[in-house]
């Protein structure tokens, strides 16, 4: 082989290498690409679940406890119609104990006796007609009290309306 067609084959020895290297740099290039797109979806899917996961714990406590508290009400209904057929100083001791650790627990009954008629917290048993024109669309008298728990409506106000 002459000098200059050895020249020719090393210089084309040294373009397939260069070649093969760029190819092996582009390849991985495009592995990393691909790793990386695997690594950020794989995050945003646990990312989306660790936060799925604790608001469905928030709903489950908040939920658990509207349950409770559901359970309770006919038990402080009866409480009040004790309370208003006898003057027994310990069913009013326990009536009231047993409601305070309910209001720190979020229960809040609603104050509804006078107020406008709202069909979004008062559930109409009747209606009757009213005594004075400023009496119409309000509540007259409260059949069963309604409840709040932590600013929502547990139980809505049964309720007498003028009309």
């Amino acid at each position: 082989m002459s000098q200059p067609e050895a020249v020719e084959e090393q210089e084309r020895e040294e373009e397939s290498a260069e070649s093969t290297e760029a190819d092996k740099l582009q390849e991985m290039g495009e592995k990393l690409a691909t790793l990386n797109d695997k690594y950020l979806r794989l995050y945003s899917e646990y990312e989306n679940y660790r936060k799925r996961t604790n608001q469905e714990k928030a709903d489950l406590l908040i939920n658990g406890s509207r349950e409770m508290m559901k359970a309770i009400l006919p038990v402080i209904d009866d409480f009040e119609r004790a309370l208003a057929a006898t003057e027994d100083e310990g069913v009013k001791l326990i009536y009231n104990k047993m409601l305070k650790i309910l209001e720190q627990k979020g229960l809040k009954a609603m104050e509804v006796k006078g107020e406008k008629f709202d069909e979004n917290l008062h559930e109409a048993i009747t209606r009757i007609p009213a005594a004075e024109e400023s009496q119409k669309g309000t509540v007259v008298d409260v059949v069963e009290k309604g409840y709040y728990l932590n600013d929502k409506v547990l139980r809505y106000a049964k309720v007498v309306v003028a009309f």
